[in-house]
């Protein structure tokens, strides 16, 4: 498809149903499954009933290769998966995979197996930062997680694509006692069944396993309220899932985070109570009869319960809370949890929620991303978060520069015809610097201040009988007195 988009730390596409919005958050959580399974598993976990699914089609004919080029930016250390120390060589890195369908002659043309083309990390030095790195960031930001200690490949591939003997290599991090040529694995890509970033550890490549660790901190939010509304028992993991399960737990941990710092009960009372009220006070934003939140540790029932006390002292369980409520609150968490970092994303994060509250949870998601004006710390961890929406009340709220308009596009290849999609942005904003963007037409955005095109007559009934329809009516949009508005939201936009 050939599709190529910038991410700032938050990002905003918006288009219309079908256009793709979601292909791309699948493709980002088929990465993110990649460095963390074998191929065929991270396939069924976006496409479970076809691998061949995840490959590009017209009517019935499916392409046989894929590929994909992520640049990243990493922390600078971390932990392998034996708790073993890495720190990276390099923390701006190019990761680049290409994959192969190839079919089964035994079985049915459902079936077949996956194979690796080629698989590449590279590190980028300091030069690359401008023209790679083209939103806007302070040099504080950045010195604080640039880091190029050796230049070179981490992961390589020797051999052409059809060549049978082709190898992909995982090299050890150069140091000063390492010749060139020392430190290289080298496998047959035929026969690997996942890929090499997946089974990197911080003794061979620390900067491959920080990568991984990267990949991995990729998630794409699905906040069901049915897990959000769930008490924790004890045990329970601490770390709230891409479904919002055990909030509970991970609230509760993070207001006991303090009791392993050696302070007395009363500071240690002072700091939990200051974890439940920042909670308390971002979930007022979106509720004004929010008074204070809160976990109970039921000891006989080994339960602990999230309550949301209102002004009138009423305690009110998860249970009991809406669904918008519930989503609010689980980004709330999320945002003061310094476990979570990496990509979300998130789809039509306005769901359940009020359009008057739509500014305070683009707030509360702007607030989740790295602010690339103060430096990377505890206090301003590596995020990033990419939603996608069709709400005019989103598109005209998120910045500027922000905001990516998705829209299908048809394309002729090998004398075949299908619509693919296209991203577009705004002109004089810093996407402007790449050369190949495409500009949005203004009255492709101004649809998305009055999307009804027609005034016409509708048929309520829906059977075509004249007699059965309505009036015809006036919208919203048209009454005198909200006009003055509208046309003041048209005439900021159209400024240039």
């Amino acid at each position: 498809m050939d599709v190529d988009i910038r991410f700032s730390p938050f990002t905003c596409i918006a288009g219309a149903n079908g256009v793709g919005k979601s292909n791309l958050f699948d493709a980002i959580q088929f990465l993110s499954a990649l460095s963390d399974c074998s191929l065929i598993e991270a396939a069924r976990s976006v496409r479970a009933y076809d691998i061949r699914s995840v490959f590009h089609h017209v009517g019935d004919e499916y392409d046989t290769e894929m590929s994909f080029e992520a640049e990243m930016i990493i922390p600078s250390q971390g932990i392998d998966d034996l708790g073993q120390e890495a720190k990276a060589s390099s923390t701006f890195l190019r990761y680049t995979l290409i994959i192969a369908y190839r079919s089964e002659q035994n079985f049915s043309k459902s079936l077949g197996s996956l194979e690796i083309l080629k698989e590449e990390l590279v590190g980028f030095n300091k030069d690359d930062i401008s023209k790679n790195l083209i939103f806007d960031y302070s040099k504080q930001w950045i010195d604080s997680l640039f880091i190029t200690r050796s230049q070179g490949k981490y992961i390589s591939t020797e051999g052409e694509k059809i060549d049978t003997d082709r190898t992909i290599k995982l090299h050890q991090d150069i140091s000063q006692d390492k010749s060139e040529g020392e430190g290289i694995r080298r496998f047959l890509a035929r026969n690997l069944p996942r890929t090499l970033l997946s089974e990197s550890n911080a003794f061979e490549s620390p900067t491959a396993i920080l990568v991984r660790r990267e990949m991995q901190s990729w998630r794409v939010l699905e906040l069901d309220p049915s897990c959000i509304r769930k008490s924790d028992n004890f045990m329970s993991e601490s770390i709230m899932d891409s479904h919002g399960s055990h909030l509970p737990s991970t609230l509760y941990r993070l207001a006991m985070f303090y009791r392993e710092e050696g302070l007395d009960q009363e500071s240690i009372d002072a700091s939990e109570q200051q974890v439940y009220s920042q909670v308390a006070n971002t979930l007022s934003e979106l509720i004004s009869d929010v008074k204070s939140v809160s976990i109970d540790r039921d000891e006989k029932r080994q339960l602990l319960t999230l309550f949301v006390q209102d002004h009138y002292g009423t305690s009110h369980s998860a249970v009991a809370l809406s669904e918008g409520t519930l989503r609010f609150l689980a980004l709330a968490v999320l945002t003061l949890d310094p476990e979570i970092q990496g990509l979300l994303c998130l789809e039509e994060p306005e769901n359940g929620i009020h359009p008057e509250r739509i500014p305070a949870i683009l707030k509360l998601l702007q607030s989740f991303a790295t602010d690339v004006n103060e430096p990377v710390d505890i206090d301003n961890p590596l995020r990033q978060v990419i939603i996608n929406t069709h709400s005019p009340a989103v598109v005209l709220q998120v910045s500027e520069d922000s905001l990516v308009i998705a829209e299908l596009k048809e394309i002729v290849n090998n004398h075949k015809r299908y619509k693919g999609i296209r991203f577009s942005c705004l002109n004089d904003t810093w996407r402007n610097k790449d050369e190949a963007v495409n500009i949005v037409a203004k009255g492709r955005l101004l649809g998305y201040l009055n999307p009804v095109a027609s005034n016409e007559e509708i048929d309520i009934y829906g059977n075509g009988n004249s007699q059965s329809k309505s009036k015809k009516k006036s919208r919203v949009v048209d009454r005198p007195d909200i006009q003055p508005y509208i046309t003041g939201l048209m005439e900021d936009i159209l400024k240039s």
